[in-house]
């Protein structure tokens, strides 16, 4: 009498939407992992949007007119300080695809039997995930800079500062995808953050400029994730209607002051391009 042994079927991993997905949350979870194991680089990476903040913002207020009803301007730079900390971190997250490239790790994880495109991803989701969790810790000193611990406001800006650590990290991400030295790369990220960061209006208003300069801060896409916090931190402080519109004229294009939901949608399509040109670009890597 003859019996048939049961075959076990097996599933070749690769190609599911549930590979990519778990691919994500384990590279989402390195980076996580990085981060909270290196405790020197959070406190270091805090220093100088603090001294911007308090050193710079405090020498600069004394440069208000009388008029300014008593708004400190250390208020009006508080949005800015906190773009330059996502800024700052979710771009220089990025130098992990540099350093895992140099030594060899990279490889590894591009040839596991999941889209490339679903590691980029994991990689941006933790490099916005440790943006805006620096950016929480920046919001703690909310009240030191008369801005209220509201809870509309908080939860207003940290919604735009998610999408901005997105967005930002995803240009990170693009830039590293072809770089494979860390010392290249820090190069590339000093010739982009700075110029990035001051004509964003991070820290003076963008009103009165000149004309090239004005021009330059429209093709910033970094104005368009400082300027919606900075409308939600004004909405929520006491000025006189004159100073305010000086300190918060916001972007116009033609005359046309843009409004929040546009210049957010802004900030998620520029991000969504470069996180298809990275995918793009790691499709392309050998």
């Amino acid at each position: 009498m003859s019996t048939t042994a049961g075959v076990v079927g097996i599933r070749e991993a690769g190609g599911g939407f549930r590979d990519d997905l778990r691919a994500v949350r384990v590279v989402w979870r390195r980076e996580l992992l990085r981060f909270a194991r290196n405790r020197l680089r959070i406190v270091t990476s805090l220093m100088q949007p603090v001294l911007f903040l308090f050193i710079l913002g405090s020498g600069l207020a004394r440069m208000l007119p009388s008029t300014s009803g008593g708004v400190d301007f250390r208020t009006f730079m508080f949005p800015g300080v906190i773009a330059m900390t996502i800024l700052f971190t979710a771009l220089f997250s990025a130098i992990s695809i540099v350093w895992d490239r140099e030594f060899g790790f990279l490889r590894e994880m591009l040839v596991a039997p999941v889209r490339r495109g679903a590691i980029v991803v994991g990689k941006c989701a933790g490099g916005a995930t440790v943006a805006t969790f620096q950016g929480m810790i920046m919001l703690l000193l909310a009240g030191l800079v008369h801005v209220p611990y509201s809870p509309v406001l908080l939860l207003t800006l940290l919604g735009e500062m998610a999408l901005a650590a997105g967005a930002l990290t995803a240009l990170g991400m693009a830039l590293a995808s072809r770089i494979t030295q860390i010392e290249s790369f820090q190069a590339v990220m000093q010739f982009v953050v700075l110029p990035m960061f001051f004509l964003s209006g991070a820290v003076f208003p963008a009103s009165g400029l000149p004309t090239w300069l004005n021009a330059l801060t429209r093709v910033d896409p970094l104005s368009y994730a400082v300027d919606p916090m900075r409308r939600a931190v004004f909405h929520h402080v006491s000025a006189p209607a004159s100073f305010q519109h000086q300190l918060n004229p916001g972007i116009a294009w033609g005359g046309w002051r843009l409004p929040v939901g546009l210049e957010l949608l802004l900030v998620a399509a520029a991000g969504t391009l470069m996180l298809a040109l990275a995918v793009q670009q790691f499709n392309r890597t050998e």
